[in-house]
């Protein structure tokens, strides 16, 4: 074996040198995926049968799962990965706890079954507590120490909270996930308010590039399949291209917005730190929701739903300005100068909603102004950088 296999489970350096994702890291993400997948489809089916309202509200839940599990994860890992046996094992069980999680999602979503979900969401918590206790058993600091055991108490406490989600009444679930969500974030707030643990910004801010990218994978996968679909069985080439080319400017413009600024220099301190990894929930969820808008938009067009062609519509360009909205506010948002820079993106969102009336074009309208909104932040940032450069220099010219 090339790696060893039991070290002690330390804190890392937060300022190490060339800290990337390990290889067990793009694995765990692309799992995750699946369950982002499955989630995917079932909203597809909801939305199409004419039940939006009640399958927003189950994607909404089981979305929120996946992102937590992965989150928790992920900070952790930034904090604590030393690649020894015990890590990979237990890291692997968590996977297989969310394969677990995405075969519930059906049921989930038909009949408000979470049983299935309870017990892959049981399996991954159960793991990442065993993570955290071995972490307090190797701290050489009490408030390190007592960091690791809240969490490990938090994480435990929460999961039997969620068993309200199983034994409830359907219609007190939704209330039961409220509560339970909101308190599952109070506890990384509880265990740091002391002392904060040891994620790396670089590491953290690659880890959720990653992601992002490969949800948005997901959502073109998904278009790809709906438009192959649509050419194949209904002879709908015209009906579908436009669709097909908006969606694809949707999601080059999407990636092209979240990675044109250095996410990793707003992760200055803890506080920002969770500002800016909550936040991300709606940034993954809508780049999810967008593959599965352009699905709705593709049965629309074929005739496989009687959805108006405006609710279809709004099942992409919701998505899309709520996407660009909360990327704006994240992170893009503190690297623009002046007004006009500023006012890109959340223009963009505005135009992208009005699009919604566009009718058969609505997704190829909002792409193009996804599209437009990606060329002039281009510009605005040239012409900037423009001006200061003749500025320094008109400044270091002699008179």
């Amino acid at each position: 074996m090339t790696f060893p296999p039991l070290l002690p489970l330390t804190a890392r350096p937060r300022d190490e040198a060339h800290r990337v994702s390990t290889p067990l890291e793009l694995i765990f993400d692309l799992c995750f995926v699946v369950a982002v997948a499955q989630a995917g489809v079932e909203l597809v089916h909801a939305v199409a049968e004419g039940h939006a309202g009640s399958g927003i509200g189950n994607y909404v839940m089981i979305f929120w799962g996946i992102w937590w599990a992965w989150m928790n994860f992920t900070w952790f890992a930034s904090a604590y990965d030393n690649d020894d046996v015990v890590y990979r094992l237990v890291t692997l069980v968590q996977i297989a706890g969310v394969l677990v999680f995405a075969a519930g999602v059906p049921s989930a979503f038909e009949s408000h079954d979470f049983l299935v979900v309870y017990i892959g969401y049981v399996i991954m918590r159960l793991a990442l507590a065993s993570q955290w206790l071995r972490a307090a058993r190797h701290a050489v600091d009490p408030a390190e120490r007592r960091l690791c055991r809240r969490y490990v108490t938090g994480v435990l406490a929460c999961q039997v909270g969620w068993t309200g989600l199983v034994l409830a009444p359907v219609g007190a679930r939704p209330w039961v996930f409220l509560v339970m969500a909101l308190a599952e974030m109070a506890v990384p707030v509880y265990a740091e308010k002391d002392l904060p643990s040891q994620w790396h910004p670089h590491h953290i801010a690659e880890r959720y590039g990653l992601f992002t990218i490969i949800v948005l994978g997901e959502t073109i996968a998904a278009a790809t399949v709906a438009v192959k679909s649509g050419v194949r069985e209904h002879d709908a080439l015209g009906e579908v291209l436009p669709i097909a080319v908006g969606g694809l400017l949707l999601v080059f413009a999407a990636w092209w917005i979240y990675f044109v600024v250095p996410a990793h220099d707003r992760l200055t301190s803890s506080r920002q730190g969770f500002l800016w990894g909550y936040g991300h929930f709606l940034i993954f969820a809508s780049a999810a929701a967008i593959g599965a808008g352009i699905e709705v938009t593709v049965e629309q067009a074929v005739g496989g739903t009687r959805l108006s062609a405006l609710a279809a519509a709004a099942a992409v360009t919701i998505p899309s300005a709520l996407f660009l909205l909360c990327v704006w506010l994240l992170h893009a948002r503190y690297f623009k100068k002046g007004f006009a820079e500023q006012a890109v993106l959340p223009a963009a969102a505005c135009a992208i909603l009005l699009c919604t009336f566009a009718g058969r074009w609505a997704v190829l309208a909002a792409g193009l102004v996804a599209a437009a909104a990606v060329a002039l932040g281009v510009w605005l940032t040239a012409s900037g950088a423009s001006s200061g450069s003749a500025a320094g220099s008109a400044s270091r010219t002699p008179s």
